[in-house]
């Protein structure tokens, strides 16, 4: 059959319109064999090595959608629900339980499109350093030669480190599509720990840095969009706060104040004016308090939500930080001080035999955030009655030969004869100790996914007496398996839970906002300070009836 001109005109038009915009290809398709295998290695995708780059590209494009596009396509009932309670959906008794409605609903209510999704992963430069500290910032500014910009604020760092971001990686011979270890190399052990602390992220355990930076990357993009939908909330929360603020000061000041500071801005003032005229005057002119010593200083305060990239959102993010860390060194203070030379212990820190307690409290809040060196004596705590009996008398002869006899003996017990027979294979050393490491690794791998789920109610409050927590009668099983789980992370993590939602993160980031209110009055006096004060509560009290409504939502469910 024969084509006619047009036809074939339109045609070529449509192949080159496609081929320039980019249809019928997704971002990996440009990347290199290294980014494609190094992708899949994240997120513990099993692939040949070496293998073909075809086979690798499509297992990429095989489990692309249900790790990046959408991956709350895997989630289970309740974290839908609680995404889109956290988004405000209201749900009822048809729909929170209909699995496929769930789903659709947070793709229409999930943080980008996946079209918005495949243009950020073609541009990793313009979010990758979302989440970085301005110290991070400045530290890879510094190691790969880079002038720190004038003046040093958050937004002038975060510009410099994207410009020059495809230059450093040519620098080094490396790609940045989707950026290899490289581009953590300033960061320590520590650092990668924390930033997944942080984010309510579990670090696998025994873990390498490798593993650390791999969890990192593939976390980041979430974390992005996470950082910048806290960071509206937060300008917009600032925003409200700055103009409670500004009306407060307006609503404390005298008549004489308001003429005064009226006069001051060049603002003519009606003869004869009332009060009520004077301070609506001044609220329809409050933009001239940005000149004012006192919104001065408002201006900065708030230069966390008013400014996209501002540093004082990452002073909000510290102080989350600081609970969390308040948190923990309220629960190590009822810890045993054996427990708290295990913890160090477990981190590969050296023990004071004979210190003091408050040495031994001070070692471990340094080393919060240290990564646990593997397996060890302490890896028993959470073993089965029946992994402990066989471990003993499997390894019984390296520690006594009572332990050999396990006939009618405790949990504690086992444990402390388990714990016998590792400091004897430690003294050894060798393949006696590796041998003695690798049944534990083993074990303690095929017990996690059931870990206190077969424990008798005494053993557990045996585990949460060793960690200072109390129980009371009429607790339950249920409950005593949640604290004794809660304890179990603090102790592996450095952090009192794997979870920590975006609503509890606002509420920390709300929290430093409104406290500004209160120092920024405090230029209007005493006055200004108790109208500050009244607007801190009425924010205060805001917070607290959303996050009722908020439970109550969850409950209903």
């Amino acid at each position: 059959m024969r084509l006619t001109s047009s036809f074939v005109l339109l045609a070529l038009y449509a192949s080159t319109s496609t081929a320039l915009l980019g249809f019928g290809t997704n971002v990996y398709n440009k990347w290199h064999e290294t980014e494609l295998d190094r992708w899949l290695s994240d997120h513990d995708i099993p692939h040949p090595t070496p293998a073909d780059r075809k086979d690798l590209e499509n297992l990429v494009k095989d489990n692309w959608d249900r790790h990046v596009s959408s991956p709350y396509a895997d989630w289970d009932t309740q974290r839908l629900q609680d995404y889109l309670a956290q988004k405000g959906v209201e749900l009822n008794a048809q729909t929170k339980d209909n699995k496929d409605w769930l789903v659709n609903t947070v793709k229409k209510n999930w943080y980008e499109t996946e079209q918005a999704t495949e243009g950020a992963y073609a541009n990793v430069m313009n979010w990758i350093f979302d989440t970085w500290s301005d110290s991070q910032l400045k530290a890879f500014l510094d190691r790969h030669g880079i002038p720190n910009p004038t003046p040093r604020k958050r937004d002038t760092m975060l510009k410099a480190a994207r410009e020059n971001y495809q230059t450093v990686a040519q620098k080094v011979g490396e790609t940045a599509a989707y950026p290899g270890n490289w581009l953590y190399e300033s960061w320590s052990e520590s650092d990668l720990k924390k930033w997944l602390d942080e984010r309510g992220i579990p670090v696998p355990q025994p873990t390498t840095r490798d593993k650390l930076i791999a969890s990192v990357r593939r976390n980041s993009r979430i974390a992005s969009l996470k950082y910048q939908e806290a960071e509206a909330n937060a300008r917009a929360m600032a925003e409200d706060a700055k103009e409670k603020a500004v009306n407060a000061i307006f609503d404390s000041w005298s008549d004489s104040q308001l003429k005064e500071w009226a006069d001051k801005n060049g603002i003519k003032v009606p003869q004869g004016s009332t009060r009520n005229e004077l301070i609506a005057l001044a609220r329809r002119n409050k933009a001239y308090l940005t000149d004012d010593t006192i919104s001065a200083y408002m201006s900065k305060a708030y230069a966390s939500a008013t400014n996209t990239v501002a540093s004082s959102y990452n002073q909000a993010t510290d102080a989350a930080s600081a609970y969390t860390q308040a948190a923990f060194d309220k629960a190590i203070e009822a810890w045993s001080d054996t427990r708290l030379k295990e913890y160090l212990d477990s981190r590969g820190v050296p023990v004071p035999q004979n210190g003091k307690r408050d040495e031994l409290l001070a070692k471990v809040r340094l080393h919060r955030h240290k990564l646990s060196t593997g397996y060890g004596a302490w890896t028993f705590d959470t073993w089965t009655y029946d992994n402990l009996k066989k471990y003993v008398e499997s390894q019984g002869n390296k520690a006594s030969k009572a332990a050999t006899d396990t006939t009618n003996k405790t949990r504690d017990e086992l444990i402390k004869e388990a714990k016998a027979a590792y400091a004897a294979a430690a003294a050894s050393g060798g393949s006696t100790l590796e041998s003695v490491k690798s049944a534990i690794a083993q074990t303690t791998d095929a017990a996690k996914a059931s870990t206190f789920e077969t424990w008798s109610d005494s053993d557990l409050k045996s585990y949460l007496d060793s960690y200072g927590i109390n129980t009371y009668q009429g607790t339950t099983r249920n409950e005593l398996i949640a604290a004794a789980r809660r304890a179990q992370h603090l102790f592996l993590y450095g952090s009192a839970g794997p979870k920590e939602s975006a609503f509890n993160k606002l509420k920390d980031v709300a929290g430093w906002v409104y406290n500004q209110v209160a120092g920024v009055a405090g230029f209007a006096g005493a006055k200004g300070r108790n109208a500050a004060d009244a607007v801190a509560k009425e924010a205060k009290d805001a917070y607290e009836e959303g996050a009722k409504a908020y439970q109550q939502k969850k409950d209903e469910l």
